[in-house]
Formats: C-alpha cells, sequence, structure tokens
C-alpha cells in the first residue's frame, strides 16, 4: 500500500508563521464581519448609509490596514504551506501527488459548505480551486515562480489601472449604491425566512464570483501563492538567524510600498480609478510587511511574549474561520439575533476584537488536550486517508 504520508509534529512547526496565520484570522475577521452585517462592501452606499465621522474613520482605517491585506496574506501562507508540504512528502518518497490534490478536493468541500449555507465571502472555495493551478509550479525553478507571481499581479493591475484612469469621467456613477439590491439583501438577511437568507447568499456569491470576476480572484490569489511557495524554498522564513538582513531589507521596502498604495491614495482623495492598484499592490505589500513583521518580532523577548497568543489561533485558524462565520450567522441574520444592518462600524470593530479575544482563550485551553483543531483533524485526516490521532498522549504516572 502506498505511503500517504501525515501531518507536521508539534515540535517541527514555525511558531512565528502560526502567529502570522492567527493574526491573518484577526484582520480577515475585521473585514468580514461588517460584510455581514451589511451589504455595503458588495454594493457601495457605505458612506451614505454611516454618515457620521467617527464611522467614517473607522472605514478609512479598515481600508488602509484590513482590507485586501489579510486575505493575501493567507494566500501567501497558504502557497508557503503548500510548498512545505509538496518538500516533505518527496523527501519521504510518498505520494505527493494523491496527497495535494485530496487536499484541495476537501477544502472545495468545506467551502462549497461555507459559501452556500453560512457566507457568501467564503474564500477556502477559491483557495481550493486556484490551489490546482500550483501544480503547474511545483517542478518549476524559483526564478520561474517570482516572475509568473509578479507578472499576474502587476500586468493585469497595470492594464485595469490604466482603463479606469482614462474612463475616469464615467467612474462616478459606477461607484455609487446598488439601491435596489440592497435593499433587497436588508430584507431577506434582515426579516427573510432560512431560505430567504440562503437564496440571498447564494446570489450575492454568484454576484461577487461569477463571470470575469473570478478571473481577477485568481489574478489575486495565485501570485501570492506562488510568492508563498518562492519564500518556502528560499527558507527565508525558516532560518530567521541566517536570513535577518534579507528579511530586513525586504520589510522595508515592503513597508514604503504599503505606505505608497495604501495611504497615499487618500491623499489625493481616494479616486476611484486607483482601487485596483490599491487592492492588489497596496494589498500584497500590506500582506507582506505584516507576515515580515510577525517573523522579526518573534526574533526579540517582548515580540514573542506579544504575539505568542496569536499563534493558538493560528494553529486552528480553519477551526477559528468556520467559528467566525457562524457567529456572525447567528448575530446578524434573521435565522437569529437579526442585527443585519444595525451595528455600526466602530461597535463592530468592537465585537471583532471580543469575539478574537474568546477564540485566543479557547484556542489556548484547546491544545491542552488536543493536536489539532476540529476541522483541522477532519481536513488532516481525509487528506492522509487515515483517522489522526486528536487527542494529546498522557503519560501514566506510576
Amino acid at each position: 500500500m502506498t505511503k500517504t504520508g501525515s501531518p507536521l509534529n508539534e515540535n517541527q512547526r514555525l511558531i512565528w508563521i502560526d502567529a502570522a496565520r492567527g493574526l491573518a484570522i484577526l484582520g480577515i475577521f475585521m473585514v468580514n464581519a461588517p460584510a455581514f452585517n451589511a451589504p455595503f462592501f458588495l454594493y457601495g452606499g457605505a458612506g451614505d448609509y454611516w454618515d457620521n465621522k467617527l464611522d467614517h474613520a473607522v472605514q478609512t482605517g479598515i481600508d488602509i490596514f484590513f482590507q485586501a491585506s489579510f486575505y493575501t496574506l493567507f494566500s501567501f501562507l497558504f502557497g508557503f504551506g503548500m510548498q512545505v508540504m509538496y518538500d516533505r512528502l518527496q523527501e519521504k518518497k510518498q505520494n505527493t501527488i494523491y496527497v495535494l490534490v485530496r487536499r484541495l478536493v476537501v477544502l472545495i468541500c468545506f467551502g462549497i459548505i461555507h459559501a452556500f449555507l453560512i457566507w457568501h465571502g467564503d474564500i477556502l472555495l477559491s483557495y481550493g480551486i486556484i490551489g490546482f493551478w500550483l501544480f503547474c509550479f511545483y517542478r518549476r525553478q524559483n526564478r520561474t515562480l517570482l516572475g509568473w507571481s509578479l507578472g499576474l499581479l502587476l500586468i493585469p493591475t497595470g492594464l485595469l489601472t490604466m482603463l479606469s484612469y482614462a474612463a475616469r469621467n464615467f467612474l462616478s456613477d459606477i461607484s455609487a449604491g446598488d439601491s435596489q439590491r440592497i435593499a433587497e439583501a436588508m430584507a431577506n438577511y434582515g426579516e427573510g425566512s432560512l431560505l430567504d437568507i440562503l437564496r440571498q447568499n447564494a446570489a450575492d456569491w454568484l454576484y461577487a464570483n461569477g463571470g470575469i470576476a473570478y478571473l481577477f480572484l485568481t489574478f489575486s490569489l495565485l501570485p501570492m501563492f506562488l510568492l508563498g511557495m518562492y519564500a518556502s524554498r528560499k527558507r527565508w522564513l525558516h532560518d530567521t538567524d541566517r536570513y535577518r538582513s534579507v528579511l530586513v531589507k525586504l520589510w522595508i521596502w515592503t513597508c514604503i510600498v504599503f505606505i505608497l498604495m495604501k495611504v497615499g491614495p487618500y491623499i489625493i482623495g481616494n479616486p476611484f480609478w486607483l482601487n485596483e492598484a490599491k487592492r492588489a499592490v497596496g494589498g500584497s505589500a500590506s500582506a507582506l510587511f505584516y507576515v515580515l513583521s510577525v517573523t522579526l518580532a518573534f526574533r526579540t523577548k517582548y515580540g514573542r511574549m506579544l504575539l505568542m497568543p496569536l499563534a493558538s489561533v493560528g494553529r486552528m485558524s480553519l477551526t477559528n474561520y468556520l467559528g467566525q462565520s457562524l457567529i456572525c450567522f447567528f448575530l446578524f441574520y434573521s435565522a437569529g439575533l437579526g442585527l443585519y444592518g444595525a451595528v455600526r462600524p466602530i461597535y463592530s470593530v468592537v465585537l471583532v476584537l471580543m469575539i478574537f479575544s474568546l477564540q485566543i482563550f479557547l484556542s489556548k485551553w484547546w491544545f491542552r488536550y488536543f493536536r489539532f483543531g476540529p476541522a483541522e483533524w477532519l481536513w488532516r485526516s481525509l487528506t492522509y486517508g487515515e483517522k489522526q490521532q486528536l487527542r494529546r498522549r498522557v503519560r501514566s504516572v506510576d
């Protein structure tokens, strides 16, 4: 029988990578919670609905520091993890393709359930589908990975930005809120039956992912997958002492691009035609800046102490991501408390911090008794084709 490998042991994990995943879970939640609470992320009109200065300031802060930064960070870490897994399976001469295909298929199944029964903003389904493109790159040279990553990121973004600039006088009407779609979402999520919620959820998923939108999503995720693979091959995040100077240089450059592309547009009025560049280039730079910041901080005593709580959340990132969606479903939709459209952006931030603090506590408690999060255990068991040991072994004391 062909061996299919096993997951990483606890002592093999890179704790700063787990912490970066935990930070990504917080950042994703900071963006997802207001999108769960109201339809403006998809259909515009947030500035008119939340019309006070404090809420506008919160929305600006989320746009600069969170929007397009953390799903891209998670994309980078996904590619990083896939390359680590590929290398381990190759080293042990195990059935590499079989295991990686199973891993993606199981992720797609998670994504289908999550996307159509819970949250239209799901990213798991897209990760699973777009992840199959990585099979074109596992045996390619490092420079090929880097070239394709930068090309996929910069060329479509540059072309779209130039077209948007040329048509900038016509974009103001496009950027306004879609009042009909907003009204439908408010009615179905806020007051509808469970069937109404699921229908609206499916409609929103198709709106966000249908047609050419999925092509743009591929241009957003795949470059970061490839950059993650490249970083894993270069071992920059494995041996942080050896590559400290490289990490510091990258940290400085990504910080500069982050500021230019995420803060810079607001200095000139945040024109709509710059949105794609801000999202793709600024979001990718900020994602790399965040992961490098966590990695470098872990080299210091106080940085490690400050960020260590994020590591437990990151080790069960899939469980915590799904848990956040379930909580938001209950809080905002009419099948639960029905707070849809009623939570201001400032209170959304408070709510996110409260729930995430609870997730830190529960994640830390969970790992006292178990080796994996529940969703991670199921994912690993189905990936490797055998039931993984969930509980920690307890040594008997004579």
